[in-house]
């Protein structure tokens, strides 16, 4: 029988189990986007995961949105990740570095270069975002040209091709949870009347192409990709078509034979069960409200391989002893979250620790 603790194997990745790292914004980044040295700890001391997706990394300078989160377009950047790479790889673990491009979410003061969002339509979302100055209304963002929306394909390509040689094991395309890839899906972020909107298969074109270009760049068992069907996260609303969206989008995305398909779900289990039938590779799937004691389920029923868990693994590095002990577990503080700071993000204490 399949569990938890039954080994798998995702692209090239060999893993014990199938508990692994979900992507976690931080806020821990230089003011340049290169990861600070805190992020090679953080990353190694949850080696046990055995897969570990990062924090979103935005591919260009526009694709940032929130404080210091970390880039992949520099040489710097490059060099930053690589200390993590190996830092991780030492632990005996993957990277896997999110490819997340924020969009409309975003605000101009939590960039260096100080750049309005961009988006697939000039629509604000109708959220306020954390700024230097504390929360303010994401502003409205400057609608893309057909020509630019073609140039943030080949960003994404170039900002995985760069993980990879910074020592990634894979890379994730990070279309879900509100931000631009999403954006286009969303026909209440996306009225453009280009072949980039519209129908469903207009509106799913970006992701898909963005998609194949990673694919083309570092091969598809390094390419995974995160969705969110029925996700309302900035303001988003995928319309009544939603359920035909996404059988079109996760039709085209098994053709192109990604390594893997990550899906935060807000959906129901019949939405889930169409996504399952047309993906036949490692399939990674979180519930919104899922606890622990669930952590399982979807697995013993077929709808997913993997399980990703969040905060409970940033609160508890060896999260993966804890489980197997079935030992208590450190709460996570949320108002150390973004702070910037070690406390909260390097030191959680262990078992071990504990014991000692």
């Amino acid at each position: 029988m399949t569990d938890l603790w039954t080994p798998t194997t995702v692209g090239t990745m060999q893993l014990a189990h199938r508990i692994t790292l979900s992507p976690m914004t931080r806020g821990r980044a230089n003011y340049d986007g290169t990861p600070s040295p805190m992020a090679a700890d953080y990353y190694a001391q949850r080696a046990a995961l055995g897969m570990l997706v990062t924090e979103g990394t935005q591919p260009s300078a526009t694709g940032q949105g929130y404080l210091k989160t970390p880039g992949i377009h520099t040489r710097a950047h490059v060099e930053g990740w690589r200390a993590v790479a190996d830092a991780v790889h030492d632990a005996g673990a993957y990277l896997v570095i999110q490819l997340m491009h924020t969009g409309r979410m975003g605000h101009p003061d939590n960039t260096p270069d100080h750049h309005i969002p961009v988006a697939p339509s000039a629509i604000a979302p109708e959220v306020d975002i954390f700024t230097p100055a504390g929360p303010r209304p994401v502003p409205v963002p400057r609608e893309l040209t057909t020509a630019e929306i073609e140039g943030i394909v080949g960003e994404f390509a170039d900002a995985a091709w760069m993980a990879v040689q910074a020592g990634a094991d894979a890379v994730e395309i990070h279309a879900a949870n509100g931000y631009l890839l999403q954006q286009f899906l969303a026909p209440n972020a996306n009225r453009r009347t280009d072949h980039y909107g519209g129908s469903v298969a207009n509106r799913a074109r970006f992701t898909l192409q963005v998609a194949e270009a990673v694919a083309e760049m570092i091969g598809e068992h390094r390419t995974g990709i995160r969705i969110s069907p029925g996700a309302r996260l900035g303001d988003i609303d995928e319309g009544p078509d939603s359920a035909a969206l996404y059988r079109h989008l996760v039709t085209g995305l098994a053709e192109l034979d990604l390594a893997f398909l990550d899906v935060f779900s807000f959906t129901d289990d019949a939405g889930l069960r169409e996504i399952r039938d047309r993906w036949h590779r490692p399939l990674l799937l979180t519930r919104a409200g899922r606890t622990l004691d669930r952590l399982g389920d979807d697995i013993d029923a077929g709808l997913a391989d993997l399980a990703p868990v969040g905060t409970a693994a940033l609160a508890n590095p060896d999260l993966v002893d804890r489980l197997r002990a079935g030992a208590p577990l450190n709460a996570p503080d949320p108002s150390t979250f973004y702070t910037g700071a070690a406390e909260g993000y390097t030191d959680y204490p262990t078992l071990r620790l504990n014991a000692a």
